[in-house]
């Protein structure tokens, strides 16, 4: 695609797609993806980009607002990366959603608009649209050599400067303004090296935890625990160190400077505590939908076996041990593995067997009767497929991140025969963004009869 002249063009915006932008078609048919722009606006446009299948543009004035579009409560929207979808009702979210994953079903799953239908369920949501995120982190900005801290804008290389996050956890309304004066005041008399900081905050438990990526090597602790504990009073601050090529940092080791060392959150009631590095949903209560989603879906029951692939530190891992009578849980994240031990002992659960490695080359051997997956936006490996396949398992619920690797995956589960979904119910852990989750509940295939007899 080409950088192209200024040109503008009048654009009604039809559609969002599976991003920031609004999906409009120019006179000729051609498809534009629009930004700055929700469903129902009539803009004038200016193409910043055209290729030979579609477009891109980027709105110059609203002509006709969409009786969808709204003033968000955030100056940002639209600059910061946070919130792309923030002038945008929640109706009209909902229904963006759960239209991308009807779409995305039927253009890579090549399922048919009826058993797109008999598939997906109401999209599910929690109640809070803004305050929601249990964490939230920001990326240091270097300008005429003062030292400060930021998000992320549209444009990754930006950083944007900000003071508060109305998408952040609403019992905490300071705590980002804290934290930037906080770091800003040290990193202006050393360099702190810091790559980015993290926040994350429970308004169940009342945690409040500081992460800070750095490199290895020294570093003021005293200084900045004393400076972040004076003025923010959190439970936790601790310091992820960091090593490798920028492009692919690993997690050389995590101290401790001040308080638990770790994060403790209250879901589907179950105590999780977790370490900086590892993985949770940012929406704790949309996440017991998942819960209870995955558990609805399978019904376990106390005398069955069940295997819960990408597992992080037990988010399904915990409930699936309550109901059956023992769990196989696979994580290739070490600190998540780590996490799950730990918080496997606060539960007071030993029916779990911890594997630590790679879903298709630990595949446990168990008898599975019940299988989980929740693998990362890339999907499920065939090899992955092919595995749980050739389980005796009555059912299996894919949790997904990613509507397009998700549609792709079922499609190769009906193709392979074993497995078919029955629903599909997407759920908004993101308010104010595109993405969406979805939990698929498959079951195993009847064997036709003249297969059973022979």
């Amino acid at each position: 695609m080409r950088p192209t002249e200024r040109q503008a063009m009048q654009l009604t915006i039809t559609a969002m797609t599976y991003g920031p932008d609004g999906l409009a078609r120019d006179p000729q048919g051609k498809a534009v993806f629009v930004s700055g722009g929700v469903i129902g606006d009539v803009v004038e446009a200016r193409v910043v980009e055209d290729g030979a299948s579609f477009s891109r543009a980027v709105v110059e004035e609203v002509l006709e607002p969409s009786p969808s579009r709204r003033q968000a409560p955030c100056p940002f929207v639209g600059v910061c990366g946070g919130c792309p979808w923030g002038s945008m009702s929640r109706e009209a979210q909902l229904a963006a959603k759960e239209e991308n994953l009807r779409s995305t079903l039927g253009r890579i799953g090549r399922f048919t608009p009826e058993e797109i239908d008999n598939l997906v369920k109401p999209i599910r949501f929690a109640k809070d649209e803004w305050g929601y995120r249990n964490k939230v982190e920001l990326a240091p900005i270097h300008q005429n050599g003062k030292f400060s801290l930021g998000m992320h804008g549209r444009d990754p290389q930006q950083v944007i400067r900000v003071d508060k996050c109305p998408l952040f956890e609403k019992k905490y309304p300071k705590a980002l303004k804290g934290v930037i004066g906080a770091l800003s005041y040290l990193g202006n008399s050393r360099d702190l090296e810091i790559e980015r900081v993290g926040i994350r905050a429970s308004r169940r438990t009342r945690a409040l935890e500081i992460a800070l990526w750095t490199p290895t090597g020294a570093f003021p602790r005293a200084q900045v625990s004393r400076v972040l504990g004076d003025s923010l009073k959190p439970s936790s601050v601790v310091r992820v160190m960091s090593k490798g090529d920028r492009r692919a940092r690993k997690v050389a080791g995590v101290e401790a400077l001040l308080g638990e060392g770790s994060w403790t959150e209250s879901i589907a009631q179950e105590q999780m505590r977790l370490s900086a590095p590892s993985f949770f949903q940012v929406n704790t209560a949309a996440a017991e939908i998942l819960i209870e989603l995955v558990m609805d879906a399978l019904q376990p029951q106390e005398d069955e076996v069940a295997v819960d692939l990408y597992c992080g530190a037990g988010t399904f891992t915990l409930p699936l041990a309550r109901r059956c009578e023992y769990v196989a849980a696979v994580e290739s994240y070490g600190p998540a593995v780590r996490d799950l031990r730990r918080n496997l002992e606060i539960a007071r659960l030993d029916n779990v067997d911890v594997i630590g490695g790679d879903a298709v080359r630990e595949f446990p051997d168990e008898e599975a009767d019940l299988l989980v997956v929740d693998p990362p936006r890339a999907g499920l490996a065939p090899e992955a497929i092919d595995l749980i396949a050739s389980t005796p398992a009555r059912a299996v619920a894919y949790v997904s991140c990613d509507p397009a690797t998700l549609a792709r995956d079922l499609r190769r589960f009906c193709d392979q025969g074993t497995f078919v979904p029955v629903s599909a119910t997407p759920v908004d852990l993101f308010p104010q963004t595109f993405h969406c989750e979805t939990v698929v509940h498959l079951v195993r295939r009847e064997r036709p009869l003249a297969a059973k007899l022979g």
